[in-house]
């Protein structure tokens, strides 16, 4: 039997149509990853015939080595940056202890980027018959938007309770960002120590900052504000409805209730226009009050004033037709009423004798005299002012002046003809 060597070395058969090797290994004989047996039968070029092999030139020998190597280099600088790239992405731990108690807070990833989730745990590990109060769901993380939440506790073979809270973070912007510190408290419950700290319920233990900073997609140099590329399209809007029925029918309703409206308006003013006896007489009081009186005119005006205040009121308030009376009539009727007392017939009569006085007789009052006039008029609007009824008051400010002028007319004319 014929046997001859392949390029590789190895012996077989001239008669056989059998290869001694799998060609992958034929051709190849420096040592390589087991990955790279797979690879090479699935990227090396089409096999060739085995009775033809050792016709093959030796340059496309060389060549597919060397398409081999290239694929296991690839390959092996993958793996390579894959591990580097998990062996760097390290999550941050900070650890505190307490007494009992072990505190592990990890944050994981180190480094996130904007849109990533990022997976907070809280592990507390606490001694036999040590009591563990973990934190209420999202004490302190209200700043994130919490994703998920995941408590356990169990108690491990010597007998330690072993709390465990994790939450999967939603990070708001890009930045530096912190998470602040975390209340966990304890009881201890060992025989011959303290259950908790005089004044309190329990141990407190306060975690330390994490401070982390969020990546963000845009690239250096890029503008923050997204612009689009077109201008703003503005939405169609539908046409206006027509306005005229609208208009027609305010001008309908407001034609229907234009009486309605008069009345009430009517009714308003009157209501409006409607004091007592006493209101309406201490305004024209007031307004007389700021009259001058220094001479002889002057003064007598002011008494034709102030007793027809005093005689208009005593209409209002009893019913009397006081100002069409003469000053013995007015005493006389007010003598024989029920509805003056002995002191405010005396106040008036006093009242309407100086000022008959100074309106007929030309008196010239001095100005405690006057005082003492307006001091009259002034108490008894005072004390007979309850139970004062209701009035209409007509007379506005130029109409009140108006309105007075004419009535003093004809109080005096009235007194004239008492007076003969």
């Amino acid at each position: 039997m014929d046997v001859t060597r392949d390029f590789g070395g190895e012996p077989r058969d001239s008669t056989s149509h059998r290869l001694a090797r799998p060609s992958c290994q034929t051709h190849v004989s420096a040592p390589r990853l087991h990955v790279g047996f797979g690879l090479c039968e699935w990227f090396r070029p089409a096999a060739v015939d085995p009775h033809r092999l050792g016709h093959r030139p030796r340059s496309a020998i060389v060549n597919e080595r060397h398409w081999q190597a290239a694929i296991n280099i690839c390959l092996l600088l993958a793996i390579f940056a894959f591990t580097a790239h998990t062996a760097t992405a390290q999550p941050i731990v900070q650890h505190r202890q307490s007494g009992p108690v072990s505190i592990d807070v990890t944050l994981e990833p180190e480094r996130p980027v904007i849109g990533d989730t990022v997976t907070l745990s809280i592990e507390v590990t606490a001694e036999k018959d040590v009591e563990v109060l973990m934190p209420d769901f999202g004490d302190a993380l209200d700043r994130f938007s919490i994703v998920d939440f995941a408590p356990r506790e169990r108690i491990d073979d010597a007998g330690r309770t072993i709390a465990n809270q994790t939450y999967r973070l939603d990070p708001p912007s890009s930045g530096r960002h912190v998470i602040p510190p975390i209340l966990i408290e304890y009881v201890d419950r060992r025989p011959g120590r303290r259950q908790a700290p005089e004044g309190l319920d329990a141990y407190e233990v306060l975690t330390d900052r994490i401070p982390f900073e969020v990546a963000s997609v845009l690239p250096e140099g890029a503008a923050v504000d997204l612009k689009p590329p077109m201008q703003r399209l503005e939405p169609i809007e539908p046409p206006a409805p027509p306005r005229w029925p609208w208009i027609a029918a305010i001008a309908v309703v407001a034609i229907v209730s234009l009486p309605f409206v008069a009345r009430a308006i009517a009714a308003a003013r009157r209501r409006k226009r409607r004091r007592s006896a006493y209101d309406v007489a201490t305004a024209r009081l007031a307004k007389l009050l700021q009259a001058p009186r220094s001479s002889g005119p002057q003064i007598d005006e002011f008494y034709v004033g102030l007793s027809y205040i005093l005689r208009k009121y005593i209409e209002d308030r009893f019913e009397m037709r006081a100002p069409e009376l003469t000053t013995e009539e007015f005493l006389s009727s007010i003598g024989q009423s029920p509805d003056f007392s002995t002191d405010h017939q005396s106040l008036l009569r006093e009242f309407l004798r100086q000022a008959d006085l100074v309106k007929f007789a030309r008196a010239q009052p001095s100005r405690d005299e006057i005082a003492r006039a307006i001091d009259h008029v002034e108490r008894f609007l005072e004390e007979t002012r309850e139970n004062a009824p209701m009035v209409v008051d007509k007379a506005t400010d130029s109409d009140s002046a108006v309105e007075v002028s004419v009535e003093s007319e004809s109080d005096r004319q009235i007194g004239e003809a008492a007076h003969g």
